[in-house]
């Protein structure tokens, strides 16, 4: 190859090279005068009523104290997701070691039957029908918190999703790993616990992000029981006050809020978690 040769394809690759970079920069460019247009538009919105919003908002939050009641719903709704996606994660991998154990015995064979029930019953019912159930029926003679019962409900309904998350995630580690660990010894719980496991939740992370975040919109249906969630607060001061466009409009941008804080922190802990993993 002629030197005259190489130089041309150096300024070709080159050239190539600048191109994807503009691309990129046009990218990021082109979101960030998007996002500008957003705020300077939202700005002059404020600015122009902004007489009209600080009334509306004063008789709504302020006047009669809604800010307090807002602020308890925001707790309890953290609380309940918080709380079930703890109880759906542990119940989720119980579940999903039951199904997946290779153990003839009467009790184990009963167990995974009991599994197989429970996930059925959690998947093909509402959660507000199960919400309701739980409440009415099961906690009904009892005087237990309705948080701790909603934080219940939602716990055994997310499990029910998560065993099969991690289902997915186990199947995705290579099926060898099982069979290596077992012909050295090792019981089925210590290769699970110890080799297959760690894998399945790196695996499978991205999912259990989404079923956290889709947790958190799913507490809205809380105050169908009377907990005084973040959906059932805004509600209290939309039948007090009659203003019912803005009240409304101020909680879809609170569960926004909630959602894109909640999905950027889980983002940035599965690259920094799992980067090496996956590597």
């Amino acid at each position: 190859m002629t030197a005259i040769s190489k130089l041309v394809m150096f300024v070709h690759t080159s050239s190539n090279k600048k191109k994807k970079g503009i691309h990129l920069s046009r990218e990021a460019i082109v979101r960030l005068v998007m996002i500008l247009i957003a705020a300077i538009t939202l700005l002059v919105l404020a600015i122009v009523f902004r007489e009209t919003l600080s009334d509306v908002f004063y008789k709504n939050f302020f006047k009669k104290n809604g800010y307090i009641n807002v602020l308890t719903g925001l707790g309890n709704t953290l609380i309940i997701t918080f709380g079930g996606f703890l109880i759906g994660l542990i119940m989720g991998i119980l579940v999903c070691l039951v199904n997946g154990s290779k153990s003839n015995n009467v009790a184990v064979l009963v167990l995974k039957q009991i599994a197989k029930f429970y996930s059925l019953i959690f998947r093909a019912t509402p959660v507000v029908v199960q919400l309701l159930i739980i409440y009415f029926i099961i906690f009904a003679s009892s005087n237990i918190s309705t948080l701790i019962i909603a934080t219940i409900s939602f716990g055994l309904n997310s499990g029910a999703y998560v065993s099969e998350i991690i289902r997915g995630g186990i199947q995705a580690v290579n099926k060898g790993q099982m069979q290596a660990g077992l012909s050295l010894g090792l019981s089925y719980r210590s290769v699970m616990g110890k080799i297959i496991l760690p894998q399945a939740m790196s695996n499978c992370f991205p999912s259990l992000c989404n079923e956290f975040v889709t947790l958190i919109k799913e507490t809205s249906v809380a105050g169908f029981i009377g907990t005084v969630d973040l959906t059932l607060a805004f509600r209290m001061i939309a039948n007090d006050t009659y203003d019912f466009v803005p009240v409304y409009l101020t909680m879809g941008v609170c569960y926004f809020i909630l959602v894109v804080f909640f999905t950027s922190m889980l983002s940035l802990i599965e690259k920094k978690v799992f980067k090496n993993a996956r590597a």
